[in-house]
C-alpha cells in the first residue's frame, strides 16, 4: 500500500492537478458562502467541465468544489448570520455572536483552522481505514436510521436550555412542517392544501434561508437605526495562539471523529454532523454555559464536525458504490463518466487513481487552508459595510439563492413565510433552531420509522433488538434527561447551601 501511497503523490502532484483543485477551491467557497447556493449546486454545475478533463484533474475539481462550499458556508454564517449552507447552521449559535463582540477575524480563523483539521482528519480515514468503516455502515438498516434521527432530535434539549419546552414546541412545529408533500411510503397528499407546489414538501434552503436571513434583515429593518453599533476590532490584532488552538484541539479531533463516523453512514450528510458535534462539546465542556455567547469551543465543533463529513461520504462511495450523500451522488456520475465505476473492484481495476485522487483530497485541504488564510482578510469587512446597503444586497442574495432550488418564486414566497416565522417567535421565547433540526431529520425518521416497522410486521421490537439501534436510543434517552438531572442537582446543592 505505501509504494501506491508513493505512486499517487507523484501523479498528483501536476500543474494541471494543482490548478484544477484551486479554481475548485475558489469556486466552491464562493458558492458556500452565497445563501442557498450550496456545495452541491456547485459540484453539479461544474461537472459538465470535467467531460474532457483526465480524470484524476476532473475529480480533484470537484473535489474541491466540495470541500470549499462545506467551508464557505460559515463565513456568512459567521459575518451576517446568514448561513450559506445547511451545514453551516449551527456555527451562527456562537460564531455570529463573536462577530457583533468584534471578533469576526478569530471566529473566521478558528472556523478555517477547525475545517481544515477535520478534512485532513476525514481524508486520512479514508484513505487508512476506508474497508472497515464501510463495514460499520453496511451494519445500518432502517431501525438504525430511525434511532440515529432521533439522538439527532434529542439535541433540542440542548440548543433550548433556556426553554426546553418551548424549544420542544418549535420541534414538534418543525416535524409538522417535514410532513407537508407527497407520503414516502405510499405516495399519498399530505397537508397539501391542494396546492400542487407544495406536493414536492417544504425545501430545505428556503426554509433556512428564511428562518436565519429574512428574520436577521427584518429586525435591522425593525431598528430604524441603519449605523452599526459594535465595535469591529483590526483583523491583524485578532490572531488565533498556538496555545488557543491547544486548548480547542481536543473538541476539533472529537468532532472531526464523529463526523467522519456520520458522514460515513449514507443518507445523514453534514448539518446532522455540525449538531451532533456541538451538542457533545456542550456537553462534555466545563462551562456549558458559555455556548451560545460567542464560544470559539462552539464555532470549532460546529466546523470540524461539518467538514469532517467530506472526506467520509467517499468511503461508501468509493468502496460499495453508495453515495453518502448528494454530493457524492453526483460524483458517483463523474467517475462511471470518467470510466470509473465505484465498487470493491474499483480498487484492483484502478488502484492507483482511487489512491491518487484520496491523497488528492489531503491536498485539497491544504490549499483550502492557504486560500483561505489569504482571502480571509477580505472576508471579515463585510462587516465594515453599511447597514443599509448591506440589507439590500442579502435581500437579493436570499431571493435568488431561494429561487434557485426549484426555479419557482413559490420557494421565495415559502422563504418570506419562514423569515416571518424567524422574526416572531424568537421575540416570544421561541428558538428557532429546533424547528430546523426537525426539519431536517424529520423525515429521515419517519421514513425510517415506517421501514422498519414494514420489515418487522408492525413489531416496534425492531427497534430495541439491534444492538446499534438499541445504543442510540440509550443515548438519546440519556441526552434528554441529563439537563433534567443537572437541573435537579443544582437545585438540591442550592438548598443545601453548598
Amino acid at each position: 500500500m505505501l509504494d501506491i501511497v508513493i505512486a499517487s503523490l507523484q501523479n498528483i502532484f501536476t500543474w494541471s492537478n494543482i490548478l484544477a483543485m484551486n479554481l475548485g477551491l475558489t469556486a466552491g467557497i464562493m458558492f458556500g458562502a452565497l445563501p442557498g447556493l450550496t456545495a452541491t449546486m456547485g459540484v453539479a454545475l461544474l461537472l459538465p467541465i470535467t467531460f474532457g478533463l483526465d480524470p484524476i484533474t476532473g475529480i480533484t475539481l470537484l473535489l474541491g468544489v466540495y470541500c470549499g462550499g462545506i467551508y464557505g458556508g460559515s463565513i456568512t454564517a459567521i459575518l451576517i448570520k446568514t448561513p450559506g449552507t445547511p451545514a453551516s447552521a449551527a456555527t451562527i449559535m456562537d460564531g455570529y455572536t463573536m462577530a457583533q463582540k468584534g471578533q469576526a477575524g478569530k471566529a473566521l480563523k478558528m472556523a478555517l483552522i477547525a475545517s481544515t483539521i477535520a478534512g485532513i482528519f476525514s481524508a486520512l480515514m479514508l484513505l487508512f481505514i476506508a474497508p472497515q468503516i464501510a463495514k460499520i455502515a453496511l451494519k445500518f438498516g432502517p431501525a438504525e436510521y430511525f434511532s440515529l434521527a432521533i439522538f439527532g432530535l434529542t439535541i433540542i434539549s440542548t440548543v433550548s436550555a433556556n426553554n426546553i419546552i418551548k424549544g420542544i414546541i418549535m420541534g414538534v412545529l418543525g416535524m409538522f412542517v417535514s410532513m407537508i408533500g407527497l407520503d414516502p411510503i405510499d405516495g399519498i397528499s399530505r397537508l397539501t392544501m391542494g396546492n400542487p407546489y407544495l406536493s414536492a414538501g417544504i425545501q430545505l434552503i428556503p426554509a433556512l434561508i428564511g428562518l436565519f436571513a429574512i428574520s436577521e434583515i427584518l429586525s435591522k429593518v425593525r431598528q430604524g437605526n441603519f449605523t452599526r453599533k459594535e465595535k469591529i476590532t483590526k483583523f491583524e490584532h485578532q490572531k488565533i495562539t498556538l496555545k488557543e488552538i491547544k486548548d480547542h484541539l481536543r473538541t476539533i479531533i472529537k468532532s472531526s471523529a464523529i463526523g467522519t463516523m456520520i458522514g460515513a453512514i449514507p443518507g445523514t450528510g453534514a448539518a446532522i454532523a455540525s449538531f451532533l458535534s456541538y451538542n457533545e462539546a456542550k456537553r462534555v465542556s466545563k462551562t456549558p454555559e458559555k455556548f451560545g455567547t460567542g464560544h470559539m469551543d462552539g464555532v470549532a465543533a460546529a466546523e470540524a464536525g461539518n467538514n469532517g463529513v467530506t472526506g467520509a461520504t467517499l468511503i461508501p462511495l468509493l468502496t460499495l458504490g453508495v453515495p453518502g450523500d448528494t454530493v457524492t451522488a453526483i460524483l458517483l456520475g463523474a467517475l462511471m463518466m470518467q470510466g470509473l465505476t465505484p465498487g470493491p473492484k474499483l480498487f484492483t481495476t484502478h488502484g492507483e487513481i482511487v489512491y491518487t485522487i484520496m491523497v488528492g483530497l489531503i491536498l485539497v485541504n491544504v490549499f483550502m487552508y492557504l486560500q483561505a488564510s489569504v482571502f480571509v482578510k477580505a472576508f471579515v469587512n463585510v462587516t465594515k459595510i453599511p447597514v443599509n446597503l448591506l440589507v439590500c444586497i442579502l435581500m437579493v442574495l436570499c431571493v435568488v439563492g431561494a429561487f434557485a432550488v426549484n426555479s419557482t418564486m413559490f420557494d421565495v414566497k415559502m422563504m418570506m413565510v419562514f423569515g416571518v416565522i424567524g422574526y416572531f417567535m424568537p421575540r416570544f421565547g421561541f428558538p428557532v433552531t429546533p424547528m430546523l433540526l426537525a426539519i431536517i431529520l424529520g423525515p429521515m425518521a419517519e421514513f425510517n420509522l415506517r421501514r422498519a416497522l414494514i420489515l418487522s410486521d408492525g413489531s416496534y421490537g425492531i427497534l430495541f433488538s439491534r444492538p446499534i439501534s438499541l445504543a442510540f436510543l440509550i443515548i438519546s434517552i440519556g441526552t434528554i434527561l441529563l439537563p433534567v438531572i443537572k437541573k435537579i442537582y443544582v437545585k438540591g446543592k442550592t438548598a443545601r447551601g453548598e
